[in-house]
């Protein structure tokens, strides 16, 4: 089952799942099927940050801001990301992937999702998102946080994780040959 037959069947089943907060995050049950799997007979390294698309649009759909976003004319991009593994996802093994906000600076937000099985962490990523407006160019964070209802007290960006935004930022003039 590809990504696509994946997507379908989750939007369909995020609709028949209780709402959530966007600030409190969500939880996305999956399944390690057998085109998930590399040579090695574990779950690829890219199935997981397919999969967290998935998980980020559960959130998105199920807390209603993918209907404000829509509504808006915006859309979200990666513009980052970085993952850790930790121990392997096999064939069949039921797993969750647990979305939740970690903070925005001025250009992004910021998304922790956890890979976890029977109450272990498997894997984290870090992703960096940005929202862009169909009729071009990028929405400020001021706009963002405004159409979600103001951030809530106490939500601020980890140290470390503002440090490796600033690290693997592309400049965007032009480099030397």
């Amino acid at each position: 089952m590809n990504l696509f037959v994946r997507l379908f069947l989750s939007t369909l089943l995020t609709r028949l799942r209780p709402k959530v907060s966007l600030w409190e995050g969500s939880r996305t049950p999956f399944r390690v099927l057998p085109n998930d799997l590399d040579v090695f007979r574990h779950m690829t390294n890219s199935r997981y940050l397919g999969l967290c698309d998935l998980a980020r649009l559960d959130l998105m759909v199920r807390s209603g801001y993918w209907a404000e976003v829509g509504r808006r004319g915006w859309y979200p991009v990666v513009t980052a990301q970085t993952i850790t593994y930790r121990r392997s996802l096999r064939l069949w093994q039921k797993f969750e992937v647990h979305t939740r906000l970690l903070g925005f600076d001025e250009r992004s937000s910021y998304l922790e999702q956890t890979f976890v099985a029977a109450g272990q962490t498997m894997a984290r990523a870090v992703v960096q998102v940005r929202f862009l407006r169909r009729t071009g160019g990028s929405v400020p964070q001021v706009e963002l946080l405004e159409s979600a209802g103001g951030q809530p007290a106490g939500l601020e960006l980890p140290v470390w994780v503002k440090e490796w935004a600033d690290s693997v930022r592309i400049s965007s003039t032009p480099e030397n040959p």
